[in-house]
């Protein structure tokens, strides 16, 4: 069988170590989908959701805030400052930080206020639509 090994790891911990058949996460330029054996990349990932086919034929699910991907033949490393398991995402509090993210855009005063509250409310989103998508699966 033909599996690799994969890596994700957040500021504060490591999320996620073990054999995959597939990986599947947003690339700056669209969705990625990586095998064993795939051709060494390294690249910028926007926040969203890693899709982790493991070497069993489970699934894992983790949300990143976007990151550092780089891919080896025989390895894959997920580098994010933010990176939470599938179950461990709490929509309340997603849909609490989007919303406050909401106001600071409408409240920006200047352009620095105005990207950093761009930047979170996108990364709010993309978790809410992650976590949606975790629940399809379950």
């Amino acid at each position: 069988m033909n599996t690799f090994h994969v890596d994700v790891v957040s500021a504060e911990e490591s999320i996620f170590s073990g054999e995959a058949r597939f990986v599947a996460l947003p690339g700056e330029m669209g969705e990625l989908g990586i095998y064993a054996r795939h051709t060494p990349l390294i690249t910028r990932i926007k926040p969203g959701s890693v899709r982790i086919e493991k070497a069993d034929g489970s699934e894992e699910f983790i949300f990143v805030a976007g990151g550092i991907l780089e891919v080896q033949p025989d390895c894959v490393t997920v580098l994010s400052d933010t990176a939470v398991r599938g179950k461990d995402l709490d929509e309340q509090k997603a849909v609490e930080a989007k919303q406050k993210a909401e106001e600071a855009l409408k409240n920006a005063k200047g352009e620095l206020d105005l990207a950093k509250a761009q930047s979170e409310l996108s990364v709010m989103a993309a978790q809410i639509a992650a976590l949606q998508k975790y629940r399809k699966k379950r």
